[in-house]
């Protein structure tokens, strides 16, 4: 992405009139407007990721799952102003606040939350490669479209006296779907509109491409939703040659014991040092990777018979020297995390995991969730999985 700085804003109504709150309405588990933060915060190269509103249920929702929230007037929150007020405010507060002049920005939709896991970046790379301005994402306009003015018919996407079948039509009839919009500042600020100088497209999935507009939409777009989660690609384990693991959250239940000496005990699973112990067996090499710096981390992996970096500020570099030093590919790592601390890493590898109870936006960018919360069997989980793949 060349090292632009690449931010993405997602603009949100509070009170919509025709579906009261629909942003924040639960869908497949999560608020609607979750998919969106998580599609944002999963695609490589965008820095950071604000939700604009004025809602404050809104804007405790954007933080929950790691978006951070840039608050607007009410003036312009209203139904029907235009989502270009709603960016030009947001891109006028973080000038002001924080003198952050993004090269691109890409907005996206609440309300149309199905995108490929590649889409976001994707749009990215073709606005950068034909050296576009703005873009906008769309799909394909399928079969024989009329437009009725008053009693007047008229048909837009074909020759009503000369009928074609639909495969022997060689143009595109595109339709925006209000997914992706992605443009350099300049273009709003000079035009007061997203799309403007050199504008191309990004072609998406009609399925992709379906909003909720009405009430009846809630319960079609959970069914859409549910479909994709069910098809999501689990991680590859039959290549992990080296399994990390966090410390707090993970192989403990993230709660911690002090005496009146100050001094801290964790809480483990037995369950978790058989898994262990099984997997060293078979040859796969175990890392725990921690910030804290209470010794009781290197005391239970030294109980465990396994490597420990613990009081580490930057996981990522140290993991990927580890990994270089092992002479290992991101591919041949699964990681087990529970808290945003551990997203860089998760990101990185090839197998990145979450526990049951680990936080929205760490569940968003893996590919495998336990059933078990961390310290309560959760790494035994994963070595199961590990151990019944790799027979």
């Amino acid at each position: 992405m060349n090292n632009q700085l690449i931010i993405s804003i997602i603009p949100v109504h509070g009170n919509i009139a025709r579906i009261l709150t629909k942003n924040i309405r639960p869908i497949a588990g999560k608020p609607l407007l979750a998919y969106s933060i998580e599609d944002a915060l999963e695609t490589p190269g965008l820095k950071r990721v604000f939700v604009s509103t004025d809602d404050s249920e809104i804007a405790d929702i954007a933080i929950e799952f790691g978006a951070e929230v840039i608050r607007r007037p009410k003036e312009i929150n209203r139904d029907m102003v235009r989502s270009e007020s709603v960016l030009l405010h947001a891109l006028d507060h973080l000038r002001e606040t924080e003198s952050l002049e993004p090269e691109l920005v890409v907005s996206l939709q609440a309300t149309t939350p199905l995108r490929q896991p590649d889409d976001i970046q994707n749009a990215i790379k073709t606005l950068l490669s034909e050296q576009a301005d703005s873009l906008f994402s769309a799909c394909l306009m399928r079969g024989l479209v009329w437009r009725k003015e008053g009693e007047k018919l008229s048909s837009i996407t074909h020759d009503d006296q000369h009928r074609m079948k639909l495969q022997n039509i060689h143009y595109e009839d595109i339709i925006e779907n209000g997914s992706i919009y992605i443009f350099k500042p300049w273009v709003l600020r000079n035009n007061n509109y997203r799309l403007g100088g050199k504008i191309t497209v990004y072609r998406m999935h009609e399925l992709d491409s379906f909003r909720v507009n009405e009430p009846e939409d809630l319960e079609f777009m959970e069914q859409l939703i549910a479909r994709r989660h069910s098809n999501k690609k689990k991680p590859d384990l039959q290549n992990i040659h080296l399994l990390v693991l966090d410390f707090d959250g993970v192989l403990t239940d993230n709660r911690v014991c002090v005496d009146q000496k100050g001094r801290e005990a964790v809480w483990c699973h037995r369950g978790d040092s058989l898994g262990i112990e099984q997997l060293k067996e078979r040859g796969i090499e175990i890392l725990v990777l921690s910030k804290e710096t209470n010794p009781v981390v290197a005391v239970r992996c030294q109980k465990l018979g396994i490597d420990c970096v613990y009081g580490c500020n930057d996981k990522l570099s140290a993991l990927q020297d580890i990994v270089k030093q092992r002479t290992l590919e991101p591919g041949q790592v699964a990681y087990v995390g529970n808290d945003i601390n551990d997203r860089d890493c998760l990101k990185w590898v090839g197998a990145p995991i979450a526990v049951a109870d680990a936080v929205p936006q760490i569940k968003a960018i893996c590919r495998l969730i336990t059933t078990k919360p961390g310290g309560r069997g959760a790494v035994r989980e994963v070595a199961d999985l590990i151990l019944g793949i790799q027979k």
